[in-house]
């Protein structure tokens, strides 16, 4: 998902990505984020894709909330492979530990938007302003889609929560619809859905050597049919465990780019979030314009990693530990 919002944080001052980095995370977000130590960003490290140059702990009780890797038939490693969606997972395990637990998972975009062009510029109102429906979404150089890497961590998403006895519902399945939804009508799924949380995934557009991820937050918006007041401080806490897990367990540094170094970013342009009435955040995996990035983003290796540092995330958030 590429930035055009009124939100839009100005670039960073780049950092070297060859010399060591820290970034004390719990001084930036006080009180939020004490889990957080002090983590080294990804130098020109070797290996597959993610493969553990760069860890960060976060909350100690992030080990009790892990959750095992089921088999997953996913797609493969290139960016021509299969874009059939996946096969559903086992059914929900009745005696998990989130059972009675809904989550709702928002894939970014949908490959057929591109299909339906007049549909998705259609403006909806997002209570701060109108907005296009929904946009085509970004792609590596190489072509593979935005709208691709979102359903594809979104099934792998969805495998782990359910393994975990969670009812897990997705606001679309790659041929149904065949485009959109709006981006009002994915704030209105999970708000018909009850769900205890939601996340919708992401991935950036941004210029050649800016990389890392960010989790977005809702900002304090109470305007036409928006008011987040309610659920801002549960979505904080939400994305600060969502951050913590995602680099710890895939090694992708917080952003350089936006949200100064902390992996967090609260916006108040997004349809997806200012009309939500459950607790909600999006994250933007990292930037598929960069070749390290995009190195991540197309492996299926690193896409399961990525699955399961948000699925921790979640759990974390859910048995409030």
């Amino acid at each position: 998902m590429s930035y055009l919002g009124p939100e839009f944080d100005p670039p960073q001052p780049r950092r070297s990505r060859r010399g060591p980095l820290t970034v004390a995370l719990a001084a930036l977000v006080p009180g939020a984020l004490l889990g957080y130590l002090v983590y080294e960003a990804v130098g020109d490290s070797g290996g597959r894709p993610g493969g553990g140059a760069n860890r960060a702990a976060v909350r100690s009780s992030s080990a009790s909330s892990a959750v095992p890797v089921p088999s997953y038939p996913g797609e493969d490693d290139k960016p021509g492979g299969s874009a059939t969606p996946a096969p559903r997972a086992s059914a929900p395990v009745a005696d998990g530990p989130l059972k009675g637990k809904v989550v709702v998972i928002d894939p970014g975009h949908n490959s057929g938007n591109f299909q339906h062009t007049a549909e998705i510029n259609r403006k909806v109102n997002i209570g701060t302003n109108w907005k296009e429906c929904d946009t085509t979404g970004t792609s590596t150089n190489s072509g593979y889609t935005e709208a691709r890497f979102t359903l594809d961590v979104a099934h792998r998403l969805r495998a782990l929560l359910e393994q975990q006895g969670a009812t897990v519902k997705v606001t679309h399945d790659g041929d149904s619809p065949s485009w959109g939804p709006c981006v009002d009508e994915r704030a209105r799924f999970g708000n018909a859905a009850h769900a205890d949380a939601a996340i919708s995934i992401h991935a950036d557009g941004a210029a050649a050597g800016d990389r890392g991820f960010h989790v977005i937050l809702p900002a304090t918006v109470h305007a036409g049919a928006a008011d987040t007041r309610p659920i801002v401080a549960a979505s904080r806490d939400l994305g600060e465990r969502v951050a913590g897990n995602f680099v710890r367990v895939t090694g992708e540094p917080p952003s350089n780019y936006v949200g100064g170094g902390t992996g967090l970013v609260t916006r108040s342009d997004l349809g997806g979030l200012n009309l939500s009435t459950v607790p909600k955040v999006f994250i933007e995996c990292g930037n598929m314009r960069d070749s390290k990035d995009a190195a991540l983003l197309t492996s299926s290796a690193w896409r399961q990693e990525a699955a399961q540092g948000i699925s921790e995330g979640i759990v974390s958030f859910l048995r409030g530990s």
